[in-house]
């Protein structure tokens, strides 16, 4: 008779049976704590087994307890080789629940992290065995390493040669260029900083080096014609120029002939032609290819040549004609591009034969090099000197034409006006004045004063009976500076009056059609120039005369003349500027005998 208590019914919910008749809930065991997953039923019923029946107390047959006590024990054999990850992922595939009560599935758990562990040092190890390896390979190789021996200089193939007889073509083509110059050495050197426009002859530069000297500042050069406005307080180091340059202070200057900066200029305008240099192709003419360089533009080819023919000292270095009609080699002359391979000029040269920069020897000047920076290419604008910003002329319009027409009622209504004078006549001579202007009166009254002299004035009175000059100086005059003279003194002050029928200089010109515009028309064909701004207001600039007194009248949109421009016998501009204003009496001054008039000031 069995006497085991029966069990106490199992009240847990389970879910509904599986297919192969096991259970698939979540159950306790006795004494073997919370199983992570899978189905518990088996172990369950096992549990709850007797040790005398031959049934379970869930009614199933002991055969079948055996099965699944076997299978259970099978699924123990074959996990405990395995991995905690692997045991892991066979439970999440089949879905069936690993016995954590097996001390083997114990054993596994404790030994994974360490057996993990234990490959992460083994990787790490591996990893820095193979850095130390490249590191060492890397320092063997870079003490063994030796550079490629550079390509021997050899004669121009002849794609090179008609690249280099291309190089003033092409900077005639792209019009402009940033440049940057150093031209001779310790306390002689100079250094220019700025812009050439190959396309209008224009230089654009800052002057600076230890041997700038009175062309320190900004400079501008036009064809022959040079105008510098000194700063002899500037810092040695040029910089880029302002796009729109200064307006005052500028003035004609001519180089001395033993100046180092002359040569220089003519070089940097002489790099521009309307055609090839022929002789750069012809063989045997001492040009060379040199290396290989990159610059700030790209590869680029270093070739060795004399300078091309028209620039300065070219003509003593380019190949000669001979009796039978070939070339001979140019004579090297000292210190300058001769056949010499240490005196010739060097070129960097792109594949669109643009010049990057050049190195050369100038006589008296000493090594010169220039930089061209081909992407920095704005518009220069002359300062009004050499003709102010560039415009499209054209036939003025019926208002342009009907303005002009009515200039000289319009200046009779207005009166007079102040007037200054901005007046380069000539390389040792610029002048700036100061005064008045009456048309009613036909009067014109100024103090004018040379830089060159600048503690003297000349006072000057123009009207109907002539042109009166007096020498003075500048406190008895009305002082001021030479640059700004102050208007001159009323009474005229009691002098050495000089006083002339007619005046035959181009100041006498200036001030002679300045007072004409008030009672006759202008006469011959009338070209408008541009369209400009002075004191803020829009004017029209409107050029008429012939060849040798060409003039400019600056007419704003009312109809009032701004200014008057007269170009000079030295090749520039002389502006004398007109501001509306009440003038006042202006009394005569003495009149002595008439004499000649001077022919210049």
């Amino acid at each position: 008779m069995d006497t085991t208590p029966t069990p106490t019914p199992d009240t847990a919910p389970r879910d509904a049976p599986r297919p192969d008749g096991r259970g698939s809930g979540t159950g306790t065991g006795s004494g073997t704590g919370r199983h992570r997953t899978g189905s518990t039923g088996d172990a369950s019923e096992a549990t709850r087994t007797t040790s005398t029946g031959s049934r379970s107390t869930t009614g199933r047959p002991t055969g079948a307890r055996r099965a699944a006590t076997g299978r259970n024990a099978s699924a123990r054999r074959t996990t405990t080789g395995r991995s905690p990850e692997d045991m892991e992922t066979t439970t999440r595939r089949d879905g069936t629940a690993a016995d954590i009560a097996d001390p083997a599935d114990q054993t596994a758990d404790t030994v994974g992290p360490a057996s993990t562990s234990r490959r992460r040092r083994t990787v790490l190890l591996l990893l820095g065995l193979t850095a130390v390896t490249s590191a060492t390979a890397l320092v063997l190789g870079l003490l063994s390493w030796a550079p490629d021996p550079p390509e021997p200089a050899r004669p121009l193939t002849l794609a090179e040669g008609e690249r280099l007889a291309a190089v003033r073509v092409t900077n005639l083509r792209d019009l402009r260029a940033g440049v940057r110059v150093t031209a001779g050495t310790d306390a002689a050197r100079i250094e220019l900083v700025g812009w050439v426009d190959w396309s209008r002859s224009l230089l654009y530069l800052d002057v600076g080096g230890p041997g700038a000297g009175a062309e320190r500042g900004l400079l501008q050069r036009a064809g022959p014609m040079l105008v510098i406005r000194p700063d002899p307080a500037a810092v040695p180091t040029p910089a880029a120029p302002p796009l729109v340059p200064p307006t005052d202070r500028w003035r004609l200057h001519r180089l001395a002939p033993e100046a180092k900066l002359a040569p220089v200029l003519d070089l940097l305008l002489g790099l521009a032609a309307d055609r090839p240099d022929p002789t750069r192709t012809v063989p045997g003419g001492g040009a060379r290819w040199l290396a290989r360089d990159t610059v700030a533009g790209g590869p680029v080819d270093v070739l060795q040549a004399p300078l091309p023919a028209g620039t300065p000292f070219a003509a003593s270095t380019a190949p000669a004609s001979t009796a039978s009609g070939g070339t001979a080699a140019p004579a090297p002359i000292a210190g300058s591009t001769g056949t010499d391979p240490d005196t010739q000029a060097r070129y960097w040269l792109d594949q669109d034969a643009r010049l990057h920069k050049l190195v050369t020897q100038l006589p008296g000047v000493g090594p010169v090099t220039m930089i061209l920076n081909r992407a920095d290419r704005p518009t220069l604008r002359p300062v009004d000197a050499l003709g102010g910003r560039p415009g499209l002329p054209r036939a003025l319009t019926d208002a342009e034409q009907g303005r002009l027409d009515r200039l000289p009622a319009r200046l009779r209504a207005q009166g007079g006006a102040t007037v200054t004078l901005t007046a380069p006549m000539g390389t040792d001579t610029n002048l700036r004045g100061a005064g008045w202007l009456s048309w009613t009166a036909r009067t014109a009254y100024l103090a004018v004063a040379d830089l060159g002299l600048p503690d003297r004035r000349t006072l000057l009175r123009r009207d109907t009976a002539g042109l009166a000059r007096a020498d003075l100086p500048a406190v008895a005059a009305g002082g001021g500076t030479a640059e700004a003279p102050g208007r001159p003194p009323l009474p005229p002050p009691a002098g050495a009056w000089r006083v002339f029928r007619t005046g035959g200089d181009d100041l006498s010109l200036l001030v002679d059609t300045a007072l004409a515009a008030g009672s006759v028309g202008q006469s011959g064909a009338a070209v408008r120039v541009r369209e400009d701004v002075v004191v803020g207001r829009t004017v029209d600039v409107v050029e008429l005369g012939s060849a040798d007194a060409r003039l400019r009248y600056w007419i704003d949109r009312t109809g009032s003349l701004r200014r008057l421009e007269l170009h000079t016998g030295a090749g520039v501009w002389a502006q004398l500027d007109l501001h509306p204003a009440v003038v006042p009496r202006l009394p005569p001054v003495p009149r002595p005998a008439a004499t000649r008039a001077p022919r210049t000031h």
